[in-house]
Formats: C-alpha cells, sequence, structure tokens
C-alpha cells in the first residue's frame, strides 16, 4: 500500500493518474510536487514488479540535486534506491550504468551517450523525462536517441508547466515518445500535412497550425494529459507585472536604425553585419541593452541607459532583487556598475546565501535558473534586464520566486528599450503564452 498520507490531494491525483496510465503526461505548475507524486508511484510500481529499472532524465542541476533531495525528504520514499549518473567523467558513467540499483537519474545532454552505449542492452523499461519540453524538437539528437529505444520502454511518465511553449508545433515531438505516433500521426511530415500550413515564402519551410485544427489537437492529447494549475490549489501570492521603458541616446539610436534598416552598424573600431534577419534581431536586443558583440567576440558598449535604470532600481529598493540576464556584455557591465551584485554559480552555498537574503542582487541566466530551484526565500523582486524568446525560461525563471513558500507579493520588473526590438520578444511571449494556455484549459476541463 502507498503511503501517501503526508501527501496532497492534488498530489495524489497525479499518483493515480501515472498508475492508471503506462504512457503520461503530467502538465503540472511548479510548486505543486511533480516530483514527488512521480517518486510515490514509482516507489509503488517498484514495490509491485510492474517496474523494473526506472531513468529519470532530467536538467543537469535538476539531475544533480533536485531528485536525490526529494528521494530523502519523504518518509515513504527515503528508502529507494539510486544512482546518479550526470556530472560524472565518461569512465564513471559507464560504471555507474551497471549499478543495481532501481532508478538512475541523468541529464538529458547524456541521452545519445547512454542510447549509443547500451544499444540492443537497453535494460530501462520506465522512463521519466523531467522537462519534456527539452524534447520538443524532433532533430535533436537526445530525441533522436530516444526514439531508438522506444520499443524497450514499458512506460514513459513526461513532467512539464510548459508542454507547448513556443505554440503547438512543439507538442509532436513529445507526444510521439509517448504513443508513437497513435494520436498526431506517426511521421512528423503527416503531422505537418494535416494540422498545419506553410507560413512566410514558401521556400523556408516554415509551419503554423492551421487554426481550424487546433481544436482537434487538443482533443487528441488529453486523454494521457493531466493538468493541474497552481491557481486551482495553491494560494500563490499577488503578482504584479510592470514595464520600465528607457530612451536611448540620439547617437546609439541612430546606430540602431541602421542595424535595423542596412543590417550594418559603423562605429569607431570598424562595421558590424548581421547575414540573416535572424542575426539581426539579435544585434538589434544587444543594441537596447547598450552593447554590441563584433564577428570577433568582443563588445562594444553603444549605451548606459538600461544600466542606469538598474541601478536607480537597487538604489530605491528595500527588497533584494532576483536580476536576470541574456548576454555575457550584459553580466559584464552589471557586474562592474552594482559592485554588491552576486553571480549565480554552481556553488551551493550561493544559493543558501541568496535564501537568507545576504545577496541584494543575483545575477542569473535564465537557462541556468529556470528549473528546480527553490529562491522564493530570499526575495520577491524578478528584473528583465533583456527578455528571452523562450516561453519556458521566462515562466520557469519567474517561477523561482512566484511559488508555494513566497510570503509577500511578486514584482516582475522587465526592463526595456522604448520603440525597439523588446516591444516584439515581449509580444511574442504574450502571445505563446495564449496559445499555451488554451491548451491547458481545455485539457483541465476534459478531465474535469
Amino acid at each position: 500500500m502507498l503511503k501517501r498520507s503526508n501527501l496532497h490531494k492534488y498530489q495524489t491525483k497525479a499518483v493515480d493518474f501515472i498508475l492508471k496510465n503506462k504512457n503520461a503526461a503530467l502538465w503540472i505548475d511548479m510548486g505543486l510536487g511533480k516530483t514527488v507524486s512521480t517518486l510515490t508511484a514509482l516507489s509503488d510500481m517498484i514495490d509491485s514488479g510492474d517496474v523494473k529499472k526506472t531513468l529519470v532524465i532530467a536538467p543537469l542541476r535538476v539531475a544533480q540535486h533536485t531528485w536525490s533531495s526529494e528521494i530523502a525528504a519523504w518518509q515513504h520514499t527515503k528508502d529507494l534506491k539510486y544512482t546518479i549518473l550526470a556530472g560524472l567523467t565518461p569512465a564513471k558513467r559507464t560504471k555507474a550504468v551497471m549499478e543495481s540499483t532501481p532508478i538512475h537519474i541523468i541529464n538529458r545532454e547524456n541521452i545519445p551517450w547512454l542510447v549509443e552505449l547500451l544499444g540492443q542492452d537497453w535494460h530501462y523499461d520506465c522512463v521519466v523525462i523531467d522537462e519534456s519540453s527539452s524534447f520538443k524538437s524532433h532533430s535533436a539528437k537526445r530525441w533522436k536517441s530516444m526514439r531508438k529505444v522506444l520499443g524497450k520502454i514499458d512506460r514513459m511518465i513526461q513532467l512539464t508547466g510548459t508542454p507547448a511553449p513556443n505554440n503547438l508545433m512543439d507538442l509532436w515531438s513529445q507526444i510521439y515518445l509517448l504513443d508513437k505516433g497513435q494520436r498526431l500521426y506517426p511521421t512528423r511530415g503527416k503531422f505537418l500535412e494535416h494540422y498545419c500550413q506553410t507560413v512566410g515564402n514558401p521556400q523556408w519551410n516554415q509551419y503554423a497550425i492551421r487554426p481550424d485544427k487546433v481544436d482537434s489537437i487538443h482533443k487528441k492529447v488529453s486523454d494521457i494529459a493531466l493538468r493541474m494549475s497552481a491557481e486551482d490549489y495553491l494560494e500563490l501570492p499577488e503578482r504584479v507585472d510592470s514595464n520600465i521603458y528607457t530612451v536611448m541616446p540620439a547617437k546609439a539610436r541612430k546606430k540602431y536604425e541602421d542595424m535595423k534598416r542596412d543590417f550594418i552598424l559603423s562605429y569607431d573600431g570598424g562595421e558590424i553585419m548581421a547575414v540573416n534577419a535572424a542575426v539581426q534581431i539579435g544585434k538589434l536586443l544587444q543594441i537596447s541593452n547598450g552593447s554590441v558583440y563584433d564577428e570577433d567576440g568582443a563588445y562594444t558598449v553603444m549605451h548606459e541607459e538600461k544600466i542606469k535604470a538598474i541601478v536607480d532600481l537597487v538604489s530605491t529598493s528595500n527588497e533584494n532583487i532576483l536580476l536576470a540576464y541574456n548576454f555575457r556584455s550584459d553580466l559584464a557591465r552589471l557586474k562592474k556598475a552594482i559592485p554588491q551584485a552576486v553571480e549565480l554559480d554552481k556553488d551551493p552555498a550561493t544559493i543558501n546565501r541568496w535564501n537568507t537574503k545576504q545577496i541584494p542582487v543575483l545575477l542569473a541566466h535564465p537557462a541556468s535558473a529556470g528549473h528546480g530551484l527553490n529562491l522564493q526565500r530570499g526575495g520577491n523582486i524578478i528584473v528583465w534586464f533583456g527578455l528571452p524568446w523562450s516561453l519556458e525560461l521566462y515562466q520557469q525563471f519567474n517561477a523561482r520566486l512566484h511559488r508555494q513558500g513566497q510570503e509577500n507579493p511578486v514584482r516582475i520588473i522587465h526592463i526595456l528599450g522604448e520603440n525597439t526590438a523588446d516591444d516584439a520578444v515581449l509580444e511574442s511571449l504574450q502571445q505563446k503564452r495564449a496559445s499555451q494556455d488554451a491548451l491547458l484549459e481545455f485539457v483541465k476541463c476534459f478531465k474535469s
């Protein structure tokens, strides 16, 4: 029998869903305990013999620390035996793979290595993919590797709060790993043919979901997906979003407009050329932030308006600030402007210092602080120096503070350049969120 006395009812609901469905997608908001729910189900299946060997795939930091911490934290899971394959040298990792423990935990980057190592001797009959949206690309090595061993996997559990971080196009690859194409067609070509339409120049091979097919996709995946939102189960603190706009000086604005119009920027050190539209938008975002990289990887400072806005915020704030940056050049400039700021590193002591309110400004890149970190004890203000295109990174980073255990209202502040590409990124995030919210709401209502 499961020892669920310490679990919330919504966590027990997730456990039951996993036990009922051999292939299950748990689309659960941060803070609702998807890890302990999964471990509880695994414990029961290991005890009953339904599962012999489980592979947990997670982001590196989560693989190294979070799963083992959760195992130790609960009375009914603390006796589970596990081996961590993440963070090891190839030689030690190869040896660890042969450990007889029922649970192995690995970072997603090492999946191609693991599949190549084991080949036909693949011995994991259950796979848990923590943050399954990292398998949204059908062309990625990790996805192709997982597809090779699907025939040897009896159960798969996918966990994420952001199943469609860009749009519904992201679902095909994830759902395929669950049902081998039963719901959304066995090939991506068939999926594109049935559900999508070309957009832009036909030679670009760009697609978008047909509006009349959106509901059909929602229905197709609803039986294997469980949606649970934090607002339905937790009393989260109030969240207030705001924008602070900065105005570039005339000289910097001219450089910005030159890049926007001609794909070329001239400055004292030479010229910077954008070879395509993707590079151009990156350069425009860099200029908006205040510095731009040249072809040699060096950067030139164009203005300090966003830096000034950050310094003003820090000087007037009575609370500690979690500050997100995108470019290393911005990190260097922020460190110089805010000497008391500390960069988030791999040392657990840094997180402890933040959570005990010893760090007034914590500098973090969304990709390194987006998953599995509990930072809500250290402050309640997030400032975005530059926004990411990824909805997943944006939502996950905000959830480091806006989560259960936060005792104060959370402020999310975007520092934006007036009339710049920053507006396009913010609008893109809002559109992606609307598309994902529609999917999640449908699945939630379908189950009710």
